[in-house]
């Protein structure tokens, strides 16, 4: 049978104790790893898709408007969580033809569908600056899987939580996923997106 403590010994036990806990919860706060939430800086960031035209030359379009961030934690770059949006109808393209079009049905059907979302939820680092992102694209309504081959401007794991964050990145989809089947002969499957990104503390 387990001998109780008296009130004189319960007295100094219950400091000790305390101690104890309180050890070991400032262990645990020291070793908690900060996560930082960035925001776009939209007017200084930029989404272009390009695709082949006739197999000669390329059609471009361009997505000025975005909204959406990252969140990054330096010492666990593996669990990023990364959700950009476009403004669908806010894109623009170099010709009217080419502009309506891509609007269109055919298209990115602007008007039932006006944004384009992507998400990723990991990030493998492939060199000091470098990385790839796995996540999703949705277009049209339609979500498909997607990995971008992001360039940072300064090695993530220095980062702050301070100062801006500059990033390229660039993925290749195929449009049929999406639905944008039209003018098969002349347009080429393969779109090629490149994202130029300024993010800023928020």
């Amino acid at each position: 049978m387990k001998a109780s403590l008296s009130p004189f010994e319960a007295v100094r036990v219950r400091p000790v104790r305390f101690a104890m806990a309180a050890a070991v919860l400032l262990l645990l706060t020291a070793a908690a790893t900060p996560t930082y939430r960035y925001q776009i800086d939209a007017p200084r960031s930029s989404v272009d898709a390009k695709v082949a035209f006739m197999g000669l030359a390329s059609k471009s379009a361009r997505f000025p408007q975005m909204s959406g961030g990252i969140h990054l934690t330096p010492d666990r770059l593996d669990t990023i969580d990364l959700d950009v949006t476009l403004n669908a109808r806010a894109l623009t393209a170099g010709d009217k033809t080419t502009l309506e079009r891509l609007r269109g049905k055919d298209f990115f059907d602007v008007e039932r569908y006006p944004a384009i979302r992507f998400s990723g939820n990991r990030m493998m680092m492939t060199g000091q600056s470098t990385a790839r992102v796995d996540g999703q694209i949705t277009a049209r309504g339609i979500t498909r899987p997607a990995t971008l081959a992001v360039t940072f401007a300064q090695p993530p794991v220095g980062a702050t939580g301070k100062e801006p964050i500059q990033l390229s990145a660039r993925t290749t989809i195929n449009r049929h996923d999406f639905g944008m089947t039209a003018y098969s002969v002349v347009v080429g499957r393969k779109v090629t997106i490149t994202i130029n990104a300024r993010m800023v503390p928020g």
